[in-house]
């Protein structure tokens, strides 16, 4: 046996394990698929007494039965029709009931479980994925999952107890006859067997391009401003052409296996047929018509739940595909958090020792040797060329990267040494990139734990953000829905906004990385003067773009090529006519001897 089978049946298992929570849901399924099942041979017990009862008048009259004691055949078989019909009927709704019922389970099991996991994941696990393809797992791999998980097994066990009751029934009227059809199962196991292996390469390889799909069309969405300012419709209408007419033709290749197929099993099943009838031809003995009729009944209701249990391979398969896909995810080790070590609150007082970093699967190193140390309450700036090394060092500190040797002391313990979630409850952060959601502009700035705020604290922080003035000039004030990302915000109001976040968190320790570039100078004057009032009994780190919004700052570390190469105050820094002088130049008019010296913008 090839290890493929095993693996699928693994992981089919390990699938099956997220139905525990609904197994009282399954199993009252299940007693409906053997109510209809049950229903199946019936009709051919009733044909039988009818085809007898039309040759002999007296069998047609029922004996010793309760209720239907003397009743003639004109009477019995539209009153058990309408029976097994009521039967079937009622089976036949606790299973696709209940069954509906546990597959919405797992869809929404399944999805949580997918979204908590990538809340926990590392950034280096989301720096090698692209958004594209985790929501096509979390939407589309999904779906298949659950098909697999309940749509297959509704058939599987609706129509594998139909035909374990119609062979039953068969053997028992005919054993000789029933075994020839049992002699053509093993070629059926041969084709299932192959036809599974191929359906489950195409499904992921269909995943692989929905993920593409989506991937194309979220970029676009995203960056649909960037696309029509350059022109870019035409080039994004090919490239989503290209993925989509890719998983069009994977699709189409799936289908065409399907299709070729399910016409060979039925040629399979009803050569077995057409032999059942010849030797019941050949054979018939003293079986009544009805008898035969019966029989013959019986075995042609068989090809069709064959069939059908044959077709769900593909499903099968593909789920198995995408159970892989889900289950790679959740999988994947989560954030390290080997901390121990919880604070109520912090003074704030930093010391980087010796640090070295390069980023996973990359040898250069972006910080090499970093030493400063920052007291308590204090505020020091980070200054430098772009890719000096800054943004990652504020990404360090809140241990979104581990570093790769050296220390980073928060109040004298090791960060690695704090747990996470109480490390960066320490910290407020703002970043380059601000990320906003679509709600309202308060929900925006109490964000998270935050939520609780009262409003009058929302209100304050906004002020002393410098955002109070634009906020009260939108149409519901506080309360106006900015749209994705604050779409409906300027650059330097979304930047208002972070800030604003970050001042209500009221954490002992603050990080701005170029949280001033997108302000004009009036707004930069409101920050310069809530970062003023802000680093009173707080520690705040400065990545600045402009040197203006750092003259006051207690400590300047400049950094080239991952090394502090200057450090000191404002005042200190320019009489050493250095690096930080020659970027102090370039922004205040004395340009052209800044490059003549090679110095780099911040």
């Amino acid at each position: 046996m090839s290890t493929a089978p095993a693996s699928s049946l693994k992981i089919y298992f390990r699938l099956l394990g997220y139905m525990r929570p609904f197994v009282v849901q399954f199993g009252i399924s299940i007693f409906g698929f053997i109510v209809f099942a049950s229903s199946q041979p019936m009709l051919a017990v009733v044909l039988k007494y009818f085809v007898d009862g039309l040759a002999d008048p007296e069998l047609a009259v029922l004996h010793g039965v309760p209720l239907l004691e003397g009743l003639a055949l004109m009477h019995t078989v539209p009153l058990a029709i309408v029976a097994i019909a009521v039967w079937q009927g009622f089976g036949s709704y606790l299973s696709n009931y209940f069954l509906a019922r546990v597959s919405l389970g797992l869809v929404h099991d399944l999805r949580l479980t997918l979204f908590d996991k990538l809340l926990r994941l590392p950034n280096t696990w989301f720096d090698s994925h692209n958004s594209g393809h985790l929501i096509s797992r979390i939407t589309f791999d999904v779906t298949m999952v659950t098909g697999a998980a309940t749509d297959a097994i509704k058939v599987v066990i609706r129509e594998g107890l139909t035909v374990i009751f119609l062979f039953g029934y068969l053997l028992w009227m005919n054993w000789r006859l029933t075994m020839v059809m049992v002699a053509i199962l093993p070629l059926i196991g041969v084709l299932v067997g192959k036809a599974s292996r191929k359906f489950r390469k195409q499904a992921r390889q269909i995943q692989e391009a929905m993920g593409d799909v989506t991937h194309i069309a979220s970029e676009t969405i995203h960056g649909y401003r960037v696309v029509r300012s350059f022109g870019g419709e035409a080039y994004e209408s090919a490239r989503f052409l290209q993925a989509s007419a890719d998983n069009t033709k994977k699709q189409l290749r799936m289908v065409k296996t399907g299709a070729s197929y399910t016409p060979t099993l039925q040629l399979v099943t009803h050569t077995a047929m057409a032999t059942i009838l010849f030797l019941v031809l050949w054979l018939r003995g003293d079986a009544s018509a009805g008898e035969l009729v019966a029989y013959i009944t019986a075995a042609g209701l068989l090809p069709k739940p064959i069939r059908q249990l044959s077709e769900t391979s593909a499903t099968i398969q593909k789920g198995v595909a995408g159970a892989e896909s889900i289950f790679s995810q959740l999988d994947e080790p989560p954030e390290p958090d080997g901390g121990t070590v919880t604070r109520e609150r912090v003074a704030g007082h930093i010391v980087v020792r010796d640090l070295v970093f390069n980023y996973p699967g990359h040898e250069q190193r972006v910080l090499n040797g970093l030493d400063f140390e920052i007291a308590p309450g204090r505020m020091t700036a980070l200054v430098g060329r772009s890719g000096s090394g800054k943004s990652t060092l504020a990404s360090l500190i809140p241990r979104f990267y581990p570093h790769t040797h050296g220390q980073i002391l928060i109040d004298g313990i090791d960060v690695t040494a704090y747990t996470l979630g109480n490390l960066r409850h320490h910290i407020a952060l703002v970043t380059q990139q601000v990320t906003l959601f679509n709600g309202t502009v308060a929900d925006n700035i109490a964000y998270g734990e935050l939520a609780d705020a009262p409003r009058a604290e929302v209100e304050r922080v906004a002020e002393a953000a410098g955002a109070r003035e634009f906020i009260d000039r939108l149409p519901q004030g506080f309360d106006t829905v900015i749209g994705e990302n604050g779409i409906t915000l300027s650059g330097g109001q979304r930047q208002r906004l972070a800030i604003a976040r970050a001042l209500l968190k009221e954490a002992p320790i603050l990080i701005f990385d170029e949280a001033t570039s997108a302000l004009d100078t009036e707004a930069e004057r409101h920050i310069q003067n809530a970062l003023d009032r802000l680093s009173q009994g707080r520690t705040t780190l400065v990545i600045a773009h402009r040197l203006s919004t750092i003259e006051r700052a207690d400590q300047i570390l400049v950094m080239n090529q991952g090394r502090i190469v200057e450090r000191g105050t404002h005042a200190e820094l320019l009489a050493l006519n250095g690096h930080y002088a020659n970027l102090h130049a370039m922004q205040f008019g004395d340009g052209e001897a800044a490059q003549a010296e090679g110095a780099g913008p911040a």
